[in-house]
């Protein structure tokens, strides 16, 4: 059982509830990230871990909304995709990217919901690494919710060139097409995981989240003068970045895009 800080612990009738909804959900880090959040703003509010399944989101959404002292929501899988039909009002990046991880209840009661997982991986290699998305050459692993998502925002930030990889081609091509349409500035094609000719490789795949995992590009092509992100959420490095951190990489993982994500959440929340 992990151990709570009484300092965080005080709940009162005035509170504001928020909650990170998913299935499974005990492997989130939301709530150890958000709440010391809150607590150094002084807003009394708490966020909380809640298990819905995929079936039950729409019914779980309905006893939310009629629950007044429900101020907001973060949706992780696998809901980031269905929130969207739910939602009154969609902010422009969740219309792009068709998904979105975050909600919040307005004033008038309806609920409008964007998406933060692109804007911060662009927030955590700033603060992280100190790389800027700007002119650089991007190699993107993984077309999925997050992989459109990171792949967008990357390419609203200045990324001048992207190559895009995913196993399943039509997403690839898709994403490289939501791109060109949306920020035609930064020229994307889809390609194959080849690191070479690219300073800026990010990996939105599912590749290191379990142990023995193969990485997602061949790293003997990795140099030390390319920036890894690797979006797996684990304290340790994955296979990727242990690869990249042994050649002299920058490197950033998916716990720093999770606060990179915090911090840009907690201001769609009104907590900073």
């Amino acid at each position: 059982m992990n151990k709570v800080d009484p300092a965080q612990s005080v709940i009162y009738g005035t509170t504001k509830l928020y909650a990170i909804i998913g299935d499974p959900i005990a492997q989130v880090g939301s709530p150890r990230v958000f709440n010391p959040i809150i607590a150094r703003a002084g807003v009394d509010a708490v966020l909380v871990p809640m298990r819905v399944a995929a079936a039950d989101l729409a019914t779980a959404f309905a006893g939310i909304k009629t629950t007044q002292n429900f101020h907001g929501l973060i949706a992780t899988i696998p809901h980031k995709i269905p929130m969207l039909a739910l939602m009154d009002t969609v902010l422009p990046r969740g219309r792009l990217v068709g998904a979105v991880n975050a909600m919040r209840r307005e004033a008038d009661g309806r609920w409008t919901g964007d998406m933060f997982d692109g804007a911060g991986c662009v927030r955590g290699m700033k603060d992280t690494m100190g790389v800027e998305p700007g002119g650089r050459s991007v190699l993107l692993l993984g077309a999925g919710g997050a992989g459109k998502a990171v792949g967008c925002a990357l390419a609203e930030a200045g990324a001048q060139r992207m190559t895009v990889f995913d196993t399943d081609r039509p997403r690839a091509e898709a994403l490289v097409a939501a791109v060109a349409k949306a920020f035609p500035a930064c020229k994307a094609v889809q390609g194959a995981p080849d690191p070479r000719g690219h300073d800026l490789i990010v990996n939105c795949t599912p590749l290191g989240m379990n142990p023995g995992d193969r990485p997602p590009c061949d790293t003997a092509r990795l140099d030390r003068a390319m920036a890894v992100v690797d979006i797996v959420v684990k304290d340790e490095p994955t296979a990727l970045r242990a690869a990249a951190e042994a050649k002299g990489c920058k490197t950033m993982s998916g716990i720093d895009m999770l606060r990179g994500q915090a911090m840009e959440v907690s201001r769609f929340f009104g907590f900073v």
